[in-house]
């Protein structure tokens, strides 16, 4: 940790303060490097030893602790030779241009051989072994050195104890490999935290896509295992689906289907939630691991929660957003027809940038809603010509009347899955929100997040799906005075949510395309950062 601290400050912080952590291929690389000092192997006399004089040999992994130092070490290789012991600790890269050692790995060095002084140890230096040159560079410790190694040691406590995180590198040539530039976006921050948009571009230092992808397992009599280092779904002896388990973003189990324990034990240990849906659509619940370390970011949470003004100030912007978004929507596809609800969700969406309490923005939405749905049902009118009954009247949700709704219900539910898992990988609560109140269940932060997608995202999907005429009669159930999707049904809903999911388009505020996914976790990543204060207010993402 010390390294990454004189590396950079704010690294040190999420890793440390928050317990963030995300591999790429160079912390891929360096596991391997440090795979056989890891292993372990060797044994180190102690210091008071009467052997101490003639030991020449080499441990491997030696962790040792210094309590006036505040530190624990755990060295790589410790040689010893003519009574002295030398450290050696591996680094996958190379040393600076001159051979000297970079200072987090000068700085490190220095510090294990401090620790190794104060266990009785004679140490006068060290080597930093670089495994790219094949070379090891000496350190010697000189009293400069242990004094500059004290004042960072102060100078890093004093950052672990602040209530956020320093701020991020400026155009650092740092930031491009490091694991964590999709949770720090240091280029995102600090142009947000400038308030200028126009002069300051990010450059693109996160892909537009996540790697990983969920899978979706609805058949009844599916079972979802593991084997090796794969994700199995199997019905009965047959494999009908194999996916590696580092291309998983999440497993969605729809009803019956199953997951075995060890399954569900190991995915949820890896961050690989498992969501749960009823036989038809419903978010219900979701398995994770331990939950994250950022507990200054749920303090964070809840404060604002406590607070009104905080809280409406931010519901505000979700409504505001919410509705800007529906209104370019019908300005795309409803033509002339929609005129005047565009103009009227224009008016409803100043008024609700305005609103003096949540009773009045929350009367905003409602006639926001209104307008929105009596336009979208204009838009939808008579577009599908092998079902006449996708034809949409007006929003019921509980139950779905018709099939319109059932189908758009379904994605609600899709998006609230997203929001949720994009709320908790960022280190919220998904359950308390601002906008949304506390209800047993509902992940109220998560419907908040959601708000400005539900147009771009699920509304989208809806209108490309009866706009191509790609329903059937099949695709749907009816129960009573109910309408919900058949599994045959949900699979076309499913595959056209992941393909809108999966579209690039182009960050309103940074400027460079993410996938909707990724834009989502952005987006709950900007309300961390205004939450914690390292921005002035939370900027919504808006199409034009």
């Amino acid at each position: 940790m010390l390294n990454e601290f004189i590396y950079c400050p704010r690294l040190f912080y999420l890793e440390w303060v928050d317990g963030l952590f995300e591999h790429n291929a160079d912390t891929a690389e360096g596991a391997l490097v440090h795979e056989r000092s890891d292993s372990g192997g060797g044994r180190a006399p102690g210091p008071d030893m009467a052997n101490m004089e003639g030991w020449e040999g080499v441990a491997r992994s030696v962790t040792l602790d210094a309590p006036s130092l505040g530190l624990v070490a755990t060295i790589d290789v410790l040689e010893g030779a003519g009574g002295e012991v030398y450290p050696v600790d591996h680094k996958k890269g190379r040393p600076q241009p001159d051979g000297t050692p970079w200072d987090p790995d000068r700085y490190q060095l220095a510090a294990q051989v401090l620790v190794l002084r104060e266990n009785g140890y004679r140490a006068q230096g060290g080597f930093v072994s670089y495994r790219a040159t094949r070379s090891r560079v000496w350190v010697e410790v000189t009293p400069d050195l242990e004094e500059a190694v004290r004042k960072r040691l102060a100078e890093l406590r004093l950052v672990a104890a602040s209530a956020k995180p320093p701020p991020p590198l400026v155009d650092s040539n740092k930031c491009p490999r490091c694991s964590l530039v999709g949770i720090c976006l240091p280029d995102e921050t600090t142009l947000l935290a400038s308030g200028d948009a126009a002069e300051l571009r990010p450059r693109r230092l996160i892909a537009a896509r996540p790697n990983a992808q969920p899978l979706y397992v609805q058949d009844q009599d599916c079972t979802v295992g593991l084997k090796g280092g794969r994700v199995e779904v199997r019905r009965g002896d047959d494999v009908v689906a194999s996916v590696r388990r580092i291309d998983l973003l999440e497993v969605a189990l729809f009803g019956a289907a199953r997951i075995t324990s060890p399954a569900l034990r190991d995915l949820a240990a890896d961050g690989i939630p498992i969501t749960h849906f009823t036989y038809g659509g419903w978010f219900k619940a979701m398995t994770v691991g331990i939950e994250t370390n950022n507990i200054g970011l749920r303090i964070a949470q809840f404060r604002a929660a406590d607070d009104l003004d905080r809280s409406l100030e931010f519901a505000r912007r979700f409504v505001n957003a919410k509705i800007r978004n529906a209104r370019v929507l019908l300005r795309r596809n409803g033509g002339s027809d929609c005129r005047a609800a565009v103009r009227d969700l224009a008016r409803l969406a100043r008024a609700a940038d305005a609103a003096p309490d949540f009773e009045v923005l929350l009367g905003i939405e409602g006639a926001a809603a209104r307008t929105y749905f009596g336009a979208l049902a204009t838009v939808l009118r008579g577009r599908s010509r092998r079902l006449r009954g996708l034809d949409f009247s007006q929003r019921t949700r509980r139950p779905p009347r018709d099939r319109a709704n059932a189908t758009l219900s379904f994605l609600y539910a899709l998006l609230t899955k997203e929001a949720t898992l994009a709320a908790r990988r960022v280190g919220f609560d998904p359950l308390l929100g601002f906008y949304h109140r506390p209800r047993f269940g509902r992940p109220a932060l998560a419907l908040d997040l959601m708000e400005e997608f539900r147009p771009l995202i699920a509304d989208s999907v809806l209108i490309t799906l009866i706009n191509g005429d790609r329903m059937r009669p099949g695709y749907f159930e009816e129960r009573a005075d109910a309408v919900v999707l058949s599994p045959v049904g949900r699979r076309t809903v499913i595959s056209a949510f992941e393909k809108r999911m999966a579209t690039e388009v182009r960050h309103p505020t940074f400027g460079y395309k993410v996938t909707y996914r990724r834009a989502l976790e952005l987006q709950a990543r900007i309300l961390a950062a205004a939450l914690l204060g390292e921005i002035p207010a939370y900027r919504p993402f808006t199409t034009r």
